[in-house]
């Protein structure tokens, strides 16, 4: 096999690394820098299948680095990150501070790999998964870490007042954003894909509108657009779902 035939799997392990970089810096509490670095894994992992396909190198065991890669990436990072958030709360607050009667809420930290759980899932269940070569069912696990990973950030850029911090800081927040984080990526949801086959308005229009308001909604609330570009993109789906099923 010619050396190019092994280039995509070399963008993969690149993907994999920064997963690991990012995972270095979560669990240092350096939450901007694993965020980067989940976005660098996340460009990687979009031009391996691109490099795959445009080579003909597209392979099994391509397929199973890219999902390996993606677990860790996409999977462990956004999971430890919620872990750590949960054990800052109940290391600096005092109404969550662990004492001889609520020890066993020493527990709710590791609610947070919830998410890993539900990433692994999602990506074995991809794989297999026929329905999805042109679209999505459930939320993919790159646009699931990029807005769980966004979070320390958006509560570190309050400046620890305002309502926004008062409602990142709750413990009971961040549990229910791990199990919606793990139901959306294995819910039965059908999500339009992001990849414009034509530029013309009349087959892409969709795609220009969202991406479009993304990048407004970006320039104007930088990190806290993050979740609302997922929350937007879920319902714009379900919504066109409805559409095209009355179609």
């Amino acid at each position: 096999m010619s050396i190019k035939k092994h280039l995509p799997n070399a963008l993969t392990l690149l993907n994999l690394f920064a997963g690991l970089c990012a995972l270095i810096h979560a669990f240092n509490g350096n939450y901007a820098e694993a965020f980067s670095l989940v976005c660098l894994g996340i460009f990687f992992d979009f031009w391996d299948g691109f490099l795959a396909r445009a080579l003909e190198a597209q392979s099994p065991i391509g397929l199973q680095l890219d999902s390996l890669a993606d677990m860790v990436t996409s999977g462990v990072v956004p999971g430890l990150i919620i872990y750590k958030m949960l054990s800052d709360i109940q290391e600096n607050q005092a109404q969550y501070t662990l004492t001889e009667e609520t020890y066993y809420m020493g527990v709710v930290p590791y609610l947070g790999f919830l998410i890993t759980l539900g990433s692994c899932y999602r990506l074995a269940n991809f794989n297999v998964d026929e329905r999805q070569t042109d679209s999505f069912i459930g939320l993919p696990t790159p646009a699931n870490a990029l807005w769980i990973c966004s979070l320390p950030i958006i509560l570190e850029e309050t400046g620890g007042n305002g309502f926004i911090f008062e409602f990142l800081s709750n413990p009971f927040v961040l549990v229910i954003a791990a199990l919606l984080s793990t139901f959306l990526l294995n819910a039965e949801i059908p999500l339009f894909s992001l990849k414009m086959k034509s530029f013309t308005w009349e087959k892409s229009k969709i795609q220009i509108v969202f991406l479009s308001l993304a990048v407004v909604m970006l320039a104007i609330l930088q990190f806290l657009a993050i979740p609302l570009i997922i929350l937007m993109y879920v319902l714009v789906s379900v919504v066109n779902n409805k559409f095209l099923s009355k179609g």
